[in-house]
């Protein structure tokens, strides 16, 4: 399918092939210095004392997140019914049990503090919550409800590096924050990750648990600095490699400026599309917030046939997605009783998504806006 207008593009130019084209001339592909310059530039990117870990995508930075809280089996993780699978699935690895907090509203789609509050109970150990695309959650009162309770808090950031909550920034405020780089992200390694926190001892676990809790790393004594090493604990491989690294440092630096031509493309939908009777555009009142505008969803009107929205949309060239299908009814976890969550499965059906990138032009948000209007009224 040639599109139009597509639903992402990645935000390269030659220094992302420059700097991939340097590591390989370097001779070393594995995590090295280049990771730890990344890491390092990402932590400062933060503030607030943060320490990074860079980490194969941002699925394993969750794993690693619950590993090292020792979540597992007779636990509980309380999770975001509008999300990506990633938050259930590592919740179901680890052998606990994912527990299902609703959206906060038609006009705010992120989780919930009220409906966490309800959810928890003795066996709750840890509360995962999402900045769904790019917006951050209501931190003040998930952070309090957090430490009053005794549980921990894992920011899931794969929307949001570099959004802000009353100027701080997200991945900063929980035990752990993480981050994902896959190809759609606003900042976008391919794949890769990193995982975040303040505290020095979840740092080193983070460290260990993502190469198989080796004490010395293969660059170590490749370069002379160590012999052999110990084992401390079990881990895994979950090292990310030098080239994503340096595709990571390239796009670090282009984060800020493209975080706000994402938001002048939002403004411009926002203005062309808020006139349509019965379409709900979420996220329009940003109290102490800063948003970085991962992707832009809508809620269409009641009644709308949304195959008929996404047809129409394909056979004028644009493409579109829905974020997210409702995690109740995928086949794998059918079975786990998991409960009824209703703002989230009403927006799951009526959800849609637009394209959304920082190249994108007048020209084609302009295609999208008239192919999106077109597409609402054959839909009716």
């Amino acid at each position: 399918m040639m599109w139009n207008v597509q639903l992402f593009k990645l935000n390269f130019d030659e220094r992302e092939v420059s700097a991939v084209a340097d590591v390989v001339r370097g001779g070393w592909l594995t995590m090295g210095e280049q990771t730890k310059r990344f890491e390092a530039a990402f932590a400062d990117y933060l503030g607030q004392d943060v320490k990074a870990a860079a980490v194969s995508n941002g699925t394993a930075a969750l794993h690693l997140a619950l590993l090292a809280l020792g979540v597992g089996a007779g636990d509980e993780v309380i999770i975001p019914s509008l999300t990506f699978v990633a938050d259930i699935n590592t919740v179901l690895l680890t052998g606990a049990a994912p527990v299902l907090a609703d959206c906060t509203s038609w006009d705010d789609w992120n989780i919930d503090p009220a409906d966490i509050a309800r959810k928890i109970t003795p066996r709750t150990k840890a509360v995962m919550i999402v900045h769904y695309a790019g917006y951050p959650c209501a931190m003040d009162e998930i952070v309090s409800l957090c430490q009053h309770h005794g549980l921990a808090l894992i920011e899931d950031c794969a929307h949001a590096p570099g959004a802000r909550y009353k100027g701080r920034r997200v991945g900063s405020f929980g035990d752990f924050g993480c981050f994902s780089f896959f190809t759609n992200k606003n900042l976008s390694v391919g794949e890769g990750g990193m995982v975040t926190t303040c505290s020095p001892d979840h740092d080193k676990k983070i460290r260990f648990l993502r190469s198989h809790g080796m004490t010395t790393l293969t660059l170590d004594r490749h370069q002379g600095r160590a012999i052999s090493y110990d084992v401390e604990r079990p881990g895994l491989n979950y090292r990310i490699d030098e080239m994503r690294a340096a595709l990571g440092l390239v796009q670090l630096g282009k984060l800020d400026e493209a975080n706000r031509l994402r938001k002048r493309v939002v403004e411009r939908y926002v203005s062309a599309l808020r006139d349509l009777e019965g379409l709900v555009i979420p996220f329009l009142d940003l109290r102490d917030t800063e948003s970085v505008y991962h992707i832009f969803p809508v809620l269409l009107p009641k009644g709308t046939d949304r195959l008929v929205v996404i047809e129409q949309l394909k056979q004028a060239g644009v493409q579109s997605s829905i974020h997210y299908p409702l995690l109740q009814k995928f086949s794998a976890f059918r079975d786990l009783g998991l409960c009824a969550t209703p703002i989230a499965s009403e927006i799951s059906r009526r959800e849609l998504t637009l394209p959304l990138y920082p190249t994108i032009t007048e020209d084609e948000v302009d295609i999208v806006i008239r192919a999106f209007r077109d597409a609402i009224d054959s839909a009716k």
